[in-house]
């Protein structure tokens, strides 16, 4: 035997129905649809952004303790190049973010240098 969904109190999405009892009880109403706000876009990169960081990564080069991490991550001491990017940057999140940017440039690096 199947078991049907619980039954919810109150569903937001249900369209009123014009009664003063029920689930769906109250006026009947339109439904506002806000409009985005640009704290969504919060974090997100332009192309600008992303332009000039490619730039500087270009002229630049890597960060000493970005090159150690490289070699960390050459060596399969994947662990290792996590502790010292965490100590370096402070938190295991960016830590992590690091790491995995790093392993994915080394892996473009070797797909260029197959072909």
């Amino acid at each position: 035997m199947d078991e049907a969904a619980p039954v919810t109190k109150y569903d937001p999405t249900a369209p009123r129905n014009g009664l003063v009892v029920g689930k769906n009880k109250g006026h009947i109403t339109t439904r506002r649809v806000p409009r985005a706000k640009p704290v969504n876009r919060k974090g997100a990169l332009s192309k600008r952004s992303k332009l000039v960081r490619d730039l500087i990564r270009e002229v630049a080069g890597f960060a000493p303790y970005e090159r150690r991490v490289m070699e960390l991550l050459r060596n399969a001491k994947d662990k290792r190049a996590r502790k010292l990017a965490k100590k370096r940057l402070g938190t295991l999140t960016r830590a992590k973010r690091k790491v995995e940017e790093l392993s994915n440039i080394i892996a473009e690096q070797r797909r260029t240098a197959a072909h």
